[in-house]
Parts: C-alpha cells; structure tokens; sequence
C-alpha cells in the first residue's frame, strides 16, 4: 500500500489545489495518511507570498532530514518550488520532486518517474496554455467547494511574485465551470467559491466568450446552489457589471475582496498596481450605491520602498473613509525575482510595524463600529461546526462574516453531523471587532 501525508501553506488557491493533487493520488492508488511519519510520500504545497511562509517549508524539511534514505520520498510543490527549482535539491538534498502549480498536469507522470526510482524529479515549465483540471478532486468540505476558473497572473505587480511562481492567466472555459458547478449541486454542496489569483480577469476562452460578470450570473442560476462567493478580485478588472449582477440575484453573496494595498496614489504607481487611489474609490462608490448591502474587505501592505509618512496617513484615510468590513494587512517583504527587490528607498523594520500596528488599531475600531450595526438583526448563517469550548455553533453569513450562536433547541454538539450544512436564521444579540455572537432565531 503506498501512503503519502499532504500539508498545505498559503491562499485558498493552494488549498484547492491540494485537493486536487490529493484526488490524483488516490485515483493512482494511494492513501492519505495524516502524520508525515507514517508516509512513504511526503508533500509539501507551498506559499511564497511572504519570506515567513518559505521558511516554514524548510524548518519543515530539516525536521525530516534524517529520513532521508529510509524509503521516504519528500517533494516540495507549489509557489516555492517554481521560485527555488533546483536549489531547493542543494537546501535539501533529500528532496525528491519539485514542482511548480503549472506543471500539476504531469503529476500522474512525475509519480511514475518517482516510484521508479529517480531522485530528481521536477515539474517547472511555466510555458503552459491549461489550468489544473481533474475529476479526481477530494473535496475537504461536504457543504461548500472551490471551483478554480483562471490561474496565473499578468498583471506584474512591483511586489508580487505570483506571475513568476503560476505563471499566466489562463482561463477555464465556461461550460466546464458550469458543468463542475452543476456536478456539485447534484452531489449536495449548496456554496462554492470560484477562486483566481485575479478572478475578475477571467475571460472564457471558448466561442461563447463569457466576462466575469456573465459567468457569476450564469452560476448563480444552478438548482441547489445557495451561495456563490469569489475571490480574489482585482481593481483594474472590476466593472460595475460584476455589483450589477450581485445586486440582481441574492445567490450572489454580497461580499467583495477588493485589495487596495495602499491608499497613496504614487506608492500604487511604485507597486505597479495600474490603477489610481481616484480609480479605486469609483469601484468602492459603485458598491456603497448598490441596492443590496456589500460586505468591502481589503489587503494593504504598509512600509513599501519609498512609502513616506504623508503616503501612510492616505492609506490611512482611505481606510476610514472606505470602512471595511475587514482588512489584511501586512508588512511589506522582500521577494526574489521583483522589481521591488532593486528599491533603494526600504522602510526601516521598526517604522514598518509602527504603522501595520496603527492601522491595526484604527481598523479595529472601524470594524466595533459596522458589526454593532448588526445587533438586533436576523441573518441567515451556513452553519460550519460547533465549538465545544463555548458551547456555541458556528455559522457565516453571506457577507462572510462569522456568527457564533446558541441554540436552546439543540445545546449539546450530538446533532452537529446533521446541523453543519444547514442554513438558519440567527439574531444578532452581540458584536465584537472579528465576529457577530446572537441566538438561533425560530420566529
């Protein structure tokens, strides 16, 4: 029996696509373990967006250092091995396979070349035209599915080292997004969340040639399909037919991730973004104006080169005057292979957590503000599991926000098998800055 042990860093993006390399294992005969030391084949799909989540790969791979040669093979897929390639073999030596997320369409084949011995392995061509498509996925959530509908990124942002690691966008066609989306409702999964590092780019490359707007409108029309979420958008692609279409059809969930990443219209220039602070504010007034409440979360990145103080106190500005419902925010980091990497101009590393730890602070606030706007509300919550330490059910809203809840009828975790899934109703009774607290509503 051939075992192997997955485990996943970074996005959503990787998430899905361990469970498409974890359905191609099982379809070649192998069984998932869930302790690295019980594999024969040790997997490590990997983020490069941040030094921190790189170097977690290799703490990792030391760990394992003296298996080498005791019949375990390790490989390194995803982000990291498409920025490293063969050094990781030199960082390394124990590894195996190394593949970048371009090349997981040859994954069937590096398996064969794996099982017959070869200890070099790699998968790093970027010259692909395909997205990673396979009817083997094993999906981790029975209720909600990822559908992934463009890979790849050509927008060549200063910071970003996305278009390197994924290589271009390339979209799936839309028939086969609908056909993957009607197969799911008809298995029972009532959400799923169409995924691409820009999703709004999407551009169907058959005959039909559906935008991004048509193809939510058009999934948002499957029998049994509940909610359709999307992410992550990008500014310079979005258009208003995109609100247009959520405000149309409540299926659509009336959240938006729309990273801004700073709110200083000559540092975006720096980052490359194409886009201005004015631009950005247009798409922010087209969901401010719709007929349906949206949900706005954002990424921002504080101490890019060159970021002055006058630039930081625009980003703070824009935050408050925006008011996301929720923001990420990071540091800015050095990564191979960018423009950026060439600035001069670096923020010192103190300057840099002074501000990620002030607009912290401020959006903190913001968000106390726009989630005690919900207490006294009723909303419809997808529930996701219970926990057992505060004896509370856990649900998410359609604006992505989580709703932890009491329910009189049902306050021990013995019916959660057939509770996770469904949708109820839930007044809002509390609010804290992360998350809604409320009670099952039965009226």
């Amino acid at each position: 029996m051939k075992t192997f042990y997955i485990e996943t860093f970074g996005c959503q993006m990787n998430a899905h696509d361990s469970e498409k390399v974890v359905g191609t294992l099982l379809q070649k005969g192998y069984t998932q373990v869930q302790q690295p030391g019980d594999a024969e084949l040790v997997l490590y799909n990997t983020c490069s967006i941040r030094d921190k989540a790189e170097q977690k790969v290799f703490n990792r791979l030391q760990q394992f250092k003296r298996d080498a040669g005791k019949g375990k093979i390790f490989g390194v897929i995803g982000c990291v091995a498409q920025q490293e390639g063969d050094r990781i073999f030199e960082r390394a030596p124990h590894v195996s396979l190394v593949a970048g997320s371009a090349s997981y369409t040859r994954l069937p084949e590096m398996l064969v070349q794996l099982e017959a011995g070869n200890r070099r392995v790699t998968g790093l061509s970027l010259d692909v035209n395909e997205t990673f498509d396979t009817p083997f996925t094993r999906r981790d959530n029975p209720h909600r599915a990822y559908i992934t509908i463009i890979e790849g990124c050509d927008k060549a942002c200063a910071y970003c080292v996305v278009p390197f690691t994924r290589g271009p966008e390339r979209s799936r066609t839309g028939e086969s997004v609908m056909r993957e989306a009607r197969s799911l409702a008809e298995l029972g999964y009532t959400e799923i969340q169409l995924l691409g590092q820009n999703v709004n780019s999407y551009r169907d490359p058959s005959p039909a040639g559906w935008d991004f707007a048509r193809l939510i409108a058009n999934t948002g029309t499957i029998a049994g399909i509940r909610r359709v979420r999307f992410t992550t958008s990008h500014p310079r692609d979005f258009v208003k037919e995109i609100i247009d279409a959520i405000d149309e059809n409540p299926v659509l969930c009336n959240h938006v991730h729309l990273p801004v990443q700073s709110g200083s219209s000559s540092v975006l220039a720096r980052m490359q973004r194409q886009y201005s602070r004015d631009q950005y504010m247009r798409r922010i007034e087209w969901m401010k104006n719709a007929k349906r409440e949206i949900a706005i979360t954002t990424d921002i990145i504080v101490g890019f080169p060159g970021e002055t103080e006058a630039d930081f106190r625009e980003t703070v500005r824009l935050a408050e005057e925006v008011e996301y419902d929720s923001m990420f925010i990071f540091k800015y980091s050095k990564r191979p292979n960018t423009p950026a990497l060439q600035y001069q101009d670096q923020v010192p590393e103190e300057e840099k957590t002074a501000r990620l730890m002030h607009l912290q602070e401020r959006q903190r606030a913001i968000q106390m503000r726009r989630n005690g706007r919900y207490v006294g509300h009723c909303e419809e919550v997808h529930v996701e599991g219970f926990n057992m330490a505060t004896g509370q059910w856990i649900g998410r809203t359609a604006q992505n926000k989580t709703l932890n809840f009491h329910d009189p009828e049902l306050p021990a975790p013995r019916e959660a098998a057939t509770r996770v899934g469904r949708y109820l109703n839930v007044l809002v009774t509390r609010a804290g800055p992360n998350s809604l607290a409320g009670e099952r509503h039965t009226a």
